[in-house]
């Protein structure tokens, strides 16, 4: 099944009492653009946030807020400011990384709160039904193209706000799979419950991954040789 790809650039969630800290009493964050989850959006504010060893600028905050504030980055941000947040879903936030917010209005220590978001998957009742996941169960995701790769361990994510089917990973994980916002994966029939990808390599013993190795390295001959071949016949046609 093909799914969409949402790409998360660094971003920031604020509690009510936070973002009268940040931005002043009674301040109510005003709406850019609503997001594929209908009910937040990109504001029109932005925020400095300040590490041990340097500071990330015009960060997006996202609304409306929420019960506590949660600054998700990603791994290379981290590296930038001289932090090493956890891996973790939206809302688990107890021993996360701290941080410095920024603000028109006044600066935030933040001593826990700032997250590397797990990959997710937001999906909807109706495919969860069809596909056979439940609510937080693992899918597997294959990317093809030149960067093509395999996400494992990929969180599903079910409710009823959902309208679509949408993986969501960092800059960092798109980067490498060289996806955009709006691209498109597939997303594997199979969760927690069967197999996962580490426990397929797992299966395989050192033979096995020599017979594997060569069967690979005689499907590339074999495409380099009909490659060859096109080559050929289209210098005679040239000719």
């Amino acid at each position: 099944m093909k799914i969409t790809v949402g790409v998360s650039a660094r971003h920031i969630h604020l509690s009510e009492g936070d973002l009268a800290t940040l931005f002043g009493q009674g301040y109510q964050l005003k709406p850019e653009r609503y997001l594929s989850i209908a009910t937040q959006y990109i504001s029109k504010e932005r925020l400095k946030i300040k590490g041990p060893k340097g500071e990330i600028g015009n960060v997006a905050v996202i609304g409306p807020p929420r019960p506590q504030t949660q600054v998700e980055i990603s791994r290379t941000d981290g590296f930038t400011i001289g932090i090493n947040p956890p891996i973790r879903l939206s809302g688990d936030l107890e021993g996360s990384a701290s941080a410095t917010l920024v603000g028109p209005a006044g600066e935030l220590l933040l001593k826990q709160g700032v997250i590397v978001a797990m990959r997710h998957i937001h999906m909807t009742e109706r495919d969860a039904q069809e596909l056979g996941f439940q609510h937080k169960d693992f899918a597997m995701v294959v990317v093809k193209g030149r960067r093509s790769l395999v996400f494992d361990y990929v969180v599903v994510r079910i409710s009823p706000d959902n309208t679509h089917t949408e993986i969501h990973i960092d800059t960092d994980e798109a980067n490498t799979a060289d996806l955009r916002t709006g691209d498109e994966a597939e997303l594997l029939h199979i969760n927690d419950k069967k197999v996962r990808l580490e426990q397929l390599i797992n299966m395989l013993d050192d033979r096995q991954l020599r017979i594997l190795e060569q069967s690979l390295s005689s499907i590339i001959a074999e495409e380099k040789r009909r490659v060859a071949v096109m080559e050929d016949i289209l210098k005679l046609v040239v000719k």
